[in-house]
């Protein structure tokens, strides 16, 4: 048995563009972006989606387009359901999955990233590769 939530959704922008790209966004959904210390690939959009966390991410990809991260308290199990599910693996990042779901979109699963009470509260738990437990 594990958790998952969706915990960020990201705006993919190839690097040259991330800056504009932070900006407009920034300007369009009227709210503050910074860069993220430490990690400046990510620039957070705060408060874009109450509940997720929002930024845009430099790649090294002409191709722009949107994903989600999930986060688990277990990873590799997560990683085993939703690829139960008819998703691919693509890579890994540091301790995360990147994946390919069915009809072509990316989403990466990582470790809990929020904080415990958040991730407690928003968390469906899982048994199998299917259906929530309830």
């Amino acid at each position: 048995m594990h958790r998952s939530r969706v915990f960020a959704i990201l705006i993919d922008t190839p690097a040259p563009e991330a800056d504009r790209a932070a900006a407009f966004w920034s300007a369009a959904l009227g709210v503050p972006a910074d860069p993220v210390p430490g990690e400046e690939q990510f620039t957070t959009l705060h408060d874009a989606i109450p509940g997720l966390v929002t930024a845009v991410q430099a790649i090294d990809d002409p191709n722009p387009r949107f994903h989600l991260d999930i986060e688990t308290d277990d990873v590799e199990a997560e990683t085993a359901r939703l690829l139960a599910l008819g998703a691919v693996q693509v890579s890994r990042w540091l301790e995360c999955r990147v994946l390919r779901a069915p009809g072509g979109h990316l989403m990466c699963v990582l470790p809990v990233h929020s904080d415990p009470g958040t991730f407690k509260a928003g968390a469906r738990v899982w048994n199998g590769p299917a259906a929530p437990t309830t």
